[in-house]
Parts: C-alpha cells; sequence; structure tokens
C-alpha cells in the first residue's frame, strides 16, 4: 500500500496544485493473505471529490475499500468550486478533474487508461462533482456513484444580488455557476448534459446514487432521480436512514464500491 503526494503545475487552474494517490498492490511476502480475485485483473482507478470546505485527502475506510477491491484512488482538491469551470475567476475546475488529471495520471502511473478502468465517485458537493464530471467526460468515465448530492441547481436558480441561503451568497454562487437566470438550461447543470448525450445518442456512465432520509439534500436527490426516470436513463438510486454525516457516507461508500467492482 503506497500513498503518493503529488504537486504538479496545472494550466487549468493557472497555478500548482496537489493530490493524493493511494495505490494498494504492494503487499508483503512475508504475512499469508486470503486470496482475492480482484488482484487477478489491472488495478482500477476511482477519483474520490470531496465535499464543500473539504480538502484532497483520503482515509482510512477509503484505504481498506481500494485494498480489498484493488483499486487506486485519487483524492484532487476541488476547493469550494462544486468542480465547474468558471469564468469568474479563469480557473477550470470542470476540465481539471476530467481531463488533465487523468491524462496526468495516465502519462505518469500508466493507470485510468480505459473507461471501463475509470470511476469517479463523492459525497455532497462531491457527489455533485462527481455526477456533473462523469457526464461531461463520459468517455473517460465508465461508472458514478454519487452520495448526498449538492444537487443545488434549482435552488439557486434566479437567485439575486443580495439574496443567499443557508450556504453562501448570490456572487459565490454566481462566480461558480455562472448566469443564474439561465442556469437551468447552462452545462453547468447535470440535467442538461444528460439531455445532450442522449440527443446525441451517446453512452451515459453507469450510475449510483445514495442519499440519507433525513438528509437535507434528499428532496433535490429525489428530484434528479426522478429526472432519470422520466428521461428512460437507468441509475441505482438507494434511500436509507441516515443524514449528511460520515457515518452515513462510509457506510454507502463501501456499497458504492461494492457496485464499482460488480462485472469487472
Amino acid at each position: 500500500m503506497a500513498i503518493f503526494n503529488v504537486e504538479f503545475f496545472s494550466n487549468s487552474l493557472i497555478r500548482s496544485t496537489a493530490f493524493e494517490m493511494y495505490i494498494p498492490n504492494d503487499f508483503r511476502t512475508d504475512i499469508q493473505r486470503q486470496y482475492n480475485p480482484h488482484y487477478e485483473r489491472n488495478c482500477k482507478t476511482v477519483f474520490v471529490l470531496h465535499g464543500f470546505t473539504g480538502w484532497g485527502k483520503g482515509w482510512s475506510n477509503l484505504y481498506e475499500l481500494a485494498e480489498k477491491y484493488n483499486f487506486a484512488m485519487v483524492f484532487p482538491s476541488g476547493e469550494n468550486s462544486f468542480y465547474l469551470d468558471t469564468d469568474a475567476t479563469a480557473e477550470k475546475f470542470g476540465t481539471f478533474i476530467g481531463c488533465e488529471l487523468v491524462e496526468y495520471i495516465r502519462k505518469t502511473f500508466n493507470l485510468c487508461c480505459s473507461r471501463e478502468d475509470t470511476f469517479i465517485t463523492g459525497l455532497s458537493m462531491g457527489g455533485f462533482g462527481a455526477l456533473h464530471t462523469g457526464l461531461a467526460y463520459p468517455r473517460t468515465f465508465g461508472k458514478i456513484a454519487a452520495l448526498s448530492s449538492a444537487l443545488i441547481i434549482h435552488g439557486i436558480s434566479g437567485m439575486k444580488p443580495g439574496e443567499n441561503n443557508e450556504i453562501a451568497n448570490y456572487y459565490y454562487y454566481r462566480n461558480h455557476f455562472g448566469d443564474l437566470e439561465n442556469i437551468i438550461e447552462s452545462d453547468n447543470n447535470p440535467e442538461t448534459l444528460v439531455k445532450k448525450l442522449l440527443q446525441q445518442k451517446k453512452e451515459i456512465p453507469e450510475i449510483y446514487m445514495a442519499c440519507g432520509t433525513e438528509d437535507f439534500l434528499l428532496a433535490d436527490n429525489r428530484r434528479f432521480h426522478d429526472f432519470l426516470i422520466e428521461h428512460k436513463v437507468n441509475a441505482e438510486y438507494i434511500e436509507s436512514e441516515g443524514g449528511h454525516d460520515m457515518l452515513f457516507w462510509n457506510e454507502y461508500f463501501a456499497k458504492g464500491f461494492e457496485w464499482f467492482a460488480a462485472s469487472n
């Protein structure tokens, strides 16, 4: 098990940035271990996106899942960007995650070289980022697992200067999502990306979603799932007792990673 902390210059972000990477396949030969069929195949790669106010760093529960399923994991820092490209700061976090970082890892580590070997997941803001990035780059990511996703597009649509919600104000959302009057039709809305993929008859990544029944984002997740059903897009959607917290996320990361590993 190896942990890398990598710093490199990102042209998408116009500055140096860093990410953590965990690779599970260096085992001690003097310790007997149980046979694991996942190590009969090449290592697959999972991009893990943190939530609002979070940072790009793994934790023990995810390391254990990486070892169980032979997954390399990439933990980038998305700051509070919602993993979107923004004209306001010229930072392109969507391009960074979906294109530049993937290409860097391919060249440097010879991983995530095919769609079938590359997955993306995240919690809260990172759940939104996983859905948006996976749908924006459907030829890169084969599967998306989104937990407690901050699918807030409809809630901030039409927000005016001086207005705010419990998370942030108009100016924050305007800087990251663009024109809030036209956000529903914009490419920053995952629904728009789904519609375009359907119109273009392109393959949509497999989707797994989970949200706690006590989560303040439950209605937003239900709405997006209903949208997927309406547009005949298959997705595994789970509601279970729980809130917007690590207790729920650790449980459903485990189930999501099991889903990643199925049929692979």
